[in-house]
């Protein structure tokens, strides 16, 4: 099939934003001398949003609304003035955004990253790429959820099939076979390869210029 469009995930996938964001949250916690994590531990955070990265870095008896509110206001304070000191697009990325470009397939941007900070760190390190970026706005349009990524081939003018959905995790996985979209999955992000298989991925890539060829 001659795909027309990719979508892409944002952290994990086409840029390494993991010490950031940990940052941002080791300093919440240091707030609230709570432990701190290092950068493998927020491995596992990551994917599901900052509220559940949030949730999953408090200790466990420290999980109540009150806190889970408070300790994700502080951490968004924080990420939001550093949201791109350390985040970096993966090797690769750039030279394959330019060859799809080159190509006239559309690029989009749909990640479970707060809608902001999303267009933010697209817009200073991947800047003129995108038809569209899309962070989360409402909680319930959250990847797995594929109302977005079904909005966005329509908005393309563009059929589910006809596009590739590009991501690191298990979630992106099940968003890509919930819209009927082809579910790639990369090996470099913040999932293994099994799990991206056991979630969906019709095919794993190991490096970003590996996409050329699929389409």
């Amino acid at each position: 099939m001659a795909f027309k469009a990719v979508i892409f995930d944002l952290d994990g996938t086409l840029v390494n934003s993991i010490e950031d964001l940990a940052d941002a949250m080791n300093t919440s916690l240091s707030n609230y001398d709570f432990p701190t994590h290092g950068y493998d531990a927020y491995q596992g955070f990551i994917g599901n949003g900052i509220k559940s990265l949030v949730t999953k870095a408090l200790p466990e008896t420290n999980r109540d609304d009150q806190q889970i509110k408070r300790s994700f206001a502080g951490m968004m304070d924080i990420y939001s003035s550093n949201c791109t000191n350390k985040t970096k697009p993966y090797d690769g990325i750039i030279e394959m955004l330019d060859a799809l470009k080159s190509r006239e397939i559309k690029l989009c941007v749909l990640s479970n990253k707060e809608d902001s900070f999303a267009k933010e760190v697209a817009s200073a390190l991947l800047p003129n790429y995108f038809e569209s970026v899309d962070g989360l706005t409402i909680e319930a349009h959250k990847k797995p959820n594929p109302i977005k990524a079904i909005e966005m081939s329509k908005n393309l003018g563009l059929k589910p099939e006809d596009i590739l959905y590009v991501g690191d995790t298990d979630i992106d996985m099940q968003t890509a076979n919930n819209a009927n979209m082809f579910a790639v999955g990369v090996s470099w992000g913040f999932r293994s390869k099994d799990v991206l298989i056991a979630n969906g991925a019709k095919l794993v890539i190991d490096h970003p210029l590996d996409l050329i060829a699929i389409l």
